[in-house]
């Protein structure tokens, strides 16, 4: 008799955390709040199993993870160009998005899931053009984060 009420309450709570999982939206621009070729925003604090949708609100840009700057164990993804990507991030860490085609002039985001446990192997990563000062502010929105 107790089984099936303990299979029961976990169902119920697995429901439950999946109906709070929160939808982050990042557009993909030409130009933006921060200058020309940016993800808005471009840092995401986000929480294990939320999502985070891509939306190429102008066309030729894409999202996908940086080599380097992914959790352990987390599933890398790369979105098509001019296409929307939706992903869900369940492994707490931190992930670096770059757009390919715009990643020298610093098309680039960072996204913090839960704890920021891989920021030291993210931020060693090496970042080419433009992309090298946006993740040093990045980072350190995320070292800030990550002390509150």
């Amino acid at each position: 008799m107790k089984l099936p009420l303990i299979a029961a309450a976990i169902a119920l709570l697995s429901i439950a955390g999946a109906a709070n999982a929160e939808e982050h939206v990042v557009q993909m621009l030409n130009k933006g709040e921060k200058g020309a070729m940016v993800f808005q925003p471009d840092f995401v604090r986000a929480a294990p199993g939320d999502t985070i949708k891509f939306v190429p609100t102008d066309k030729t840009h894409n999202a996908e993870i940086i080599k380097g700057m992914i959790p352990d164990g987390a599933e890398p993804f790369k979105g098509k160009p001019s296409a929307e990507i939706t992903v869900t991030l369940t492994k707490e860490g931190v992930y670096g998005v770059k757009c390919a085609p715009h990643y020298g002039m610093g098309m680039v985001a960072l996204i913090v899931v839960g704890k920021p446990v891989n920021l030291d192997a993210a931020e060693a990563v090496k970042q080419i053009g433009k992309a090298k000062p946006v993740f040093a502010e990045l980072f350190a929105e995320a070292t800030k984060a990550a002390s509150n």
